[in-house]
């Protein structure tokens, strides 16, 4: 039987591959921090699973999500100064622009708020106020990252994940409206 090509042993003693051909530890700070951004794709992709056909279109939108965090992942996964050298896909003013849009079209369909709400109402809006934490956190490894190294950031990449995080926000609140769930206010205790 031909063995598969998804097992190396290159890794096996605790390193892995950049982009530029480099190896590094697995405990470096850029594998973590690119390790979560396939985590955050992973956790899109159990959201998307719970969607039905009403929301087509978000799955459609939500699969261009996932496609630019990969690119976002295969920058953060080559030295800054190698980047240009090996063409990486680029995050886009555009599709910030998109997910602005995608934004404003589920929000003029909400109630305003007045109060803060509980992340929760359906199992399809829980899991989209995962992803919104979930890129939260990159966001906040992102930041940490370039502040550590001094190492640039992919172009883009912060405003990306603060416009993700909020676009996931609204998401969930979307979904728990189609779904004719009520939203759970925050009562605080006094």
């Amino acid at each position: 039987m031909k063995k598969s090509g998804i097992y190396t042993g290159t890794g096996d003693e605790g390193k892995t591959g950049l982009v530029s051909g480099n190896r590094i530890m697995k405990s470096d700070f850029r594998i973590d921090a690119y390790g979560d951004l396939d985590e955050l794709n992973s956790r899109i992709g159990y959201a998307c699973s719970y969607l039905d056909n009403n929301f087509s279109e978000e799955i459609k939108f939500l699969h261009t999500i996932q496609s630019a965090l990969f690119d976002l992942g295969s920058n953060m996964a080559c030295e800054f100064e190698n980047r240009s050298k090996y063409n990486l896909p680029q995050l886009t003013d555009q599709l910030i622009k998109e997910v602005e849009a995608e934004i404003d079209r589920m929000d003029a369909q909400l109630t305003p708020l007045k109060n803060f709400i509980l992340p929760g109402g359906s199992l399809e809006a829980s899991a989209f106020h995962l992803a919104r934490t979930a890129t939260r956190s990159v966001e906040r490894k992102l930041v940490h990252y370039e502040q550590s190294t001094k190492e640039k950031l992919p172009a883009l990449s912060i405003i990306f994940l603060n416009r993700l995080s909020d676009y996931f926000f609204v998401l969930a609140r979307y979904v728990n409206k189609v779904s004719k769930r009520p939203e759970i206010f925050w009562k605080p205790k006094n």
